[in-house]
C-alpha cells in the first residue's frame, strides 16, 4: 500500500509531520555571509505553510569554499542568527535542515589565495572567468584532508546551531561533484579514475561528519541522476553512487541533477529568464557575455511535472535507503504519485516559493496545485534581493 504524503515520517531518528521537504534552493539572504531577518523569516513562513522539513540553502564549509562572497559559511559568529532561525523553524511545527557544501572550481570569489580556486584537476573556470580567475588549481592529498576538516567543523557546528539534520551537496557541479563526475576528475591518482576512487573524497566527507555529530543526526545527500551534459556522470555509475552512500550510512538521498557550471537549467526546466538575469548580474562583462552569448550557451529543457522521475525509479530499484524524489512536483496528483512509485519523501522548490502555504493548504483540500508557472524568474530574484515569486 502507497504511503500517504501527510502522515508522519521517520527520517533517521528524526520523525517529521509530513513527507514534504522543502528543497534548498539559494534564497540570496545572506549578506555579507550573514544570515538575515529576512532569512529567518523565509524559512519560518515554510514552516508555518506546513512542510515537514525546511533546508537552509548553501552554506560554504569555510570562506574558500563559497562560490561568490556574499554566501554564508560556517563560522562561529554565526551560531546566534542560526539559533533564531532553528527555534522559529521549530516553533511553527517544521524540523529544519542546512545544506553544506564547497564551491571547488564553481567559483568568483575573488577572496581566495592566489584567486585559483581548487578542484579535482587544473581546468579553466568558465565561472570566474569574467572576475579575473581563469584557472583552477589541482588539489593535493593535504588539500583533501583540509576539505574533509572543513565539512566536519562545519557539521558540528551546524548540529550546535540547533539544526535537526544535515545535507551534504555532492550534485549540481559543487566540489564533491566534480570529483564524482567523470568529466572534471581527470586525476590519475587513488583520487580519479575508477567510480570507487572518484567516490573517496566524498565518502571521507561523510565518514568525518558522521563521527562528528553521531548517528542521531540524520545525513541526507543531494546527488546527480545525471549531469546533463556529454561525458559527465551518467545514471549508470549515479547507480553506483547511491549504492557506495547507502553503504555508508547516509540516511537518505535527495536525487537531482545538473551541473550549475555547465548545464543550469537541466535542473529547473522550463524558462530562460536571460533578461532578468542579464538585469541583476553585478559584472560587467558577465552582463555582456550573458546578452550576447546567453541564448546559445544556456539550454532550455522543456518542463513536465516530475521530470526526474524516469530517472529516479532506476535508482530506487537498486536502493533500500529512503529516497527523496526531486524535480517539478507542483499538484497534490504529483505527490501521490511519487508516493505510489515507492519514494519516501518529495522535495519541492519553486512551488513553495509561488506559494508557501501550499502544504496546508493542499492537506485541508483547498488547493490542489501551485500556481507556479515555471518562469524560472525566482533565480534572478535570488540576486535582486532574496528569492521571491514574481507572480
Amino acid at each position: 500500500m502507497p504511503l500517504s504524503i501527510f502522515d508522519p515520517a521517520e527520517l533517521g531518528s528524526l520523525r517529521l509531520r509530513n513527507r514534504i521537504i522543502k528543497t534548498a534552493t539559494y534564497e540570496g539572504m545572506t549578506p555579507g555571509g550573514v544570515p538575515s531577518q529576512a532569512l529567518i523569516d523565509h524559512h519560518t513562513t515554510l514552516a508555518r505553510g506546513g512542510v515537514g522539513m525546511t533546508t537552509v540553502a548553501y552554506c560554504s564549509v569555510s570562506a574558500n569554499g563559497r562560490t561568490f562572497a556574499e554566501q554564508m559559511y560556517m563560522r562561529e559568529g554565526i551560531v546566534p542568527q542560526l539559533l533564531t532561525l532553528t527555534r522559529s523553524v521549530r516553533d511553527a511545527g517544521a524540523k529544519v535542515s542546512l545544506q553544506l557544501g564547497h564551491c571547488g572550481a564553481f567559483s568568483r570569489n575573488r577572496d581566495l589565495p592566489g584567486r585559483r580556486p581548487i578542484a579535482p584537476s587544473f581546468a579553466i573556470n568558465e565561472y570566474g572567468l569574467m572576475s579575473g580567475m581563469p584557472f583552477t588549481r589541482a588539489m593535493t592529498d593535504r588539500d583533501m584532508e583540509t576539505v574533509v576538516d572543513e565539512f566536519g567543523t562545519a557539521a558540528a557546528l551546524a548540529v550546535r546551531a540547533g539544526f535537526d539534520a544535515l545535507e551534504l551537496h555532492l550534485g549540481h557541479g559543487y566540489l564533491l561533484s566534480q570529483f564524482i563526475s567523470p568529466a572534471t576528475n581527470r586525476r590519475r591518482d587513488r583520487w580519479g579514475g575508477s567510480l570507487d576512487n572518484r567516490m573517496r573524497l566524498p565518502l571521507a566527507v561523510v565518514a568525518e561528519v558522521r563521527r562528528r555529530v553521531g548517528n542521531d543526526v540524520p545525513i541526507l545527500a543531494k546527488t546527480n541522476l545525471r549531469d546533463g551534459f556529454r561525458g559527465g556522470l551518467q545514471l549508470d555509475e549515479s547507480v553506483g553512487v547511491a549504492q557506495r552512500l547507502e553503504a555508508a550510512g547516509v540516511n537518505a538521498l535527495v536525487l537531482s541533477g545538473g551541473f550549475t557550471s555547465k548545464s543550469p537549467f537541466y535542473l529547473f526546466r522550463g524558462k530562460r529568464p536571460l533578461k532578468e538575469m542579464i538585469e541583476v548580474e553585478k559584472n560587467p562583462l558577465q552582463r555582456l557575455v550573458l546578452r550576447f552569448l546567453g541564448a546559445r550557451v544556456i539550454k532550455e529543457y522543456p518542463f513536465r511535472e516530475l521530470f526526474f522521475l524516469d530517472d529516479a525509479r532506476v535508482v530506487r530499484q537498486a536502493v533500500r535507503m529512503p529516497l527523496v524524489l526531486l524535480g517539478g512536483a507542483l499538484s497534490r496528483t504529483s505527490l501521490e504519485t511519487a508516493m505510489a512509485e515507492g519514494f519516501d519523501f518529495v522535495a519541492m522548490g519553486r512551488a513553495l516559493i509561488a506559494d508557501p502555504d501550499l502544504v496546508i493548504r493542499m492537506q485541508r483540500g483547498e488547493i490542489e496545485r501551485s500556481r507556479c508557472t515555471s518562469c524560472n524568474k525566482c533565480v534572478a530574484e535570488m540576486d535582486r534581493g532574496g528569492v521571491r515569486c514574481v507572480l
